[in-house]
């Protein structure tokens, strides 16, 4: 079993910055890719950022590039969402998932799949302020 626990989301005025954080708490399971959604009141959750645990090949979604970056600790099983130029479109829940079932292939096409992900955290709240 695999518990991720996200936090730091917050309010924020547009422009400014947040990092999200999301520790995962693993027992057995080996860790494959992190990603992060996120879901705006009225919308589906859509695919935000990855990144390959081994290597740590990153993947965004086109309306993040420039201005999110993904990284992780391995040591410390955290992933990490570092948010600068936020808009007021940005607001929304964002969620950390994690794939620990055995993987060889991870093209955007792939990642972007929430299916893709075997566990999933609670969530935490952006609110970007215009």
């Amino acid at each position: 079993q695999v518990q991720l626990v996200e936090s730091g989301g917050g309010l924020v005025q547009a422009g400014g910055s947040l990092r999200l954080s999301c520790a995962a708490s693993v027992s057995t399971p080996t860790i494959y890719v992190m990603g992060w959604f996120r879901q705006a009141p009225g919308k589906e959750r859509e695919f935000v950022a990855a990144i390959v645990w081994s290597g740590g090949t990153t993947y965004y979604t086109d309306p993040v590039k420039g201005r999110f970056t993904i990284s992780r600790d391995s040591a410390k099983n955290t992933v990490y969402l570092q948010m600068n130029g936020l808009k007021p479109e940005d607001t929304a829940v964002y969620y950390c998932a994690a794939r620990t079932s055995l993987a060889f292939v991870w093209t955007i096409d792939i990642l972007i799949d929430q299916a893709f992900y075997d566990y999933w955290g609670q969530g935490t709240q952006v609110i970007v302020s215009s």
